[in-house]
């Protein structure tokens, strides 16, 4: 079995775990339609901007994540490089699910016989 460098592993580990939350889910769906504010990224949410600024902080130190701060405005850009890192970790094993189901699919087809 091969095995990535530790700190590959703790890079996805940083983006497994803060994609692990529904709410910056939605925060990184935002971004990937283009940069916003934290008000703006707050707005759809029930929860404090101190609450949506700490899911941000997470979503930075993971990588996914820059700000600018023009004034009092701080502006949000997704970073890809961190997502595109944990998708090619996702492709190895989905050449394995697919091969899986790919040898499954003639058990299926088969008829089975009724006792």
């Amino acid at each position: 079995m091969v095995q990535s460098p530790p700190a590959a592993d703790s890079e996805l580990d940083s983006v497994f775990a803060a994609l692990s939350d529904p709410t910056r889910r939605a925060i990184v769906r935002r971004l990937a339609a283009g940069d916003a504010s934290e008000s703006e990224l707050a707005r759809p949410f029930e929860v404090s901007l101190p609450a949506v600024a700490k899911h941000l902080r997470v979503l930075e130190r993971a990588g996914l994540l820059s700000h600018s701060k023009q004034g009092r405005v701080r502006t949000c850009r997704l970073l890809p490089a961190p997502m595109r890192r944990a998708d090619d970790w996702l492709a190895t094993y989905r050449v394995f699910w697919d091969r899986r189901l790919e040898s499954l699919a003639p058990h299926l087809r088969t008829p089975r016989e009724e006792p």
